[in-house]
């Protein structure tokens, strides 16, 4: 996987420090922290969130007052993330179109590739294919265009 894009060093710090704090460091932890970490309002209530003695989220805190119309959708995404937690009566709250209909929609994919890196590696590999063939390509067209150049210069 590609070296991690955090949107600020409050939120690496964060996603490190939390991930050192929950003493796990598998795709679920990850993809939750790094999404935990996107928000100022979601660091910062984060043990209102988390249960870190269980190990799991508390979707029973999803409706306190600090929460912003973003701060909702980040929650929404990492606990989504988690275990694939749908607020009932809330579905239409965590589809694609809902949830990445904010500031955050690229670190929303960040936290995808973290939790599924089985579905975005081949794509990585397919990139590195194709920049290969174009560089392949490239030095083939400036090897024809110097022979055609040294021929049309011999028939001079």
């Amino acid at each position: 996987m590609n070296k991690i894009k955090f949107n600020s060093e409050e939120h690496e710090m964060f996603y490190g420090e939390m991930l050192s704090r929950a003493k796990s460091d598998d795709v679920y932890y990850r993809a939750f922290f790094y999404c935990m970490g996107i928000c100022p309002t979601t660091r910062k209530h984060i043990d209102d969130l988390f249960d870190f003695k269980e190990g799991c989220i508390m979707p029973e805190n999803i409706h306190q007052p600090y929460q912003t119309g973003t701060s909702y959708q980040v929650t929404r995404m990492a606990y989504n993330l988690w275990n694939g937690y749908v607020e009932e009566g809330y579905e239409s709250s965590t589809t694609p179109s809902s949830l990445f209909a904010c500031e955050y929609a690229s670190e929303f994919h960040q936290a995808l590739r973290i939790r599924y890196p089985e579905y975005f590696r081949e794509i990585e590999t397919h990139k590195t294919s194709i920049r290969q063939s174009i560089k392949h390509l490239r030095e083939n067209d400036s090897k024809q265009k110097s022979e055609v150049n040294k021929n049309t210069n011999q028939e001079r």
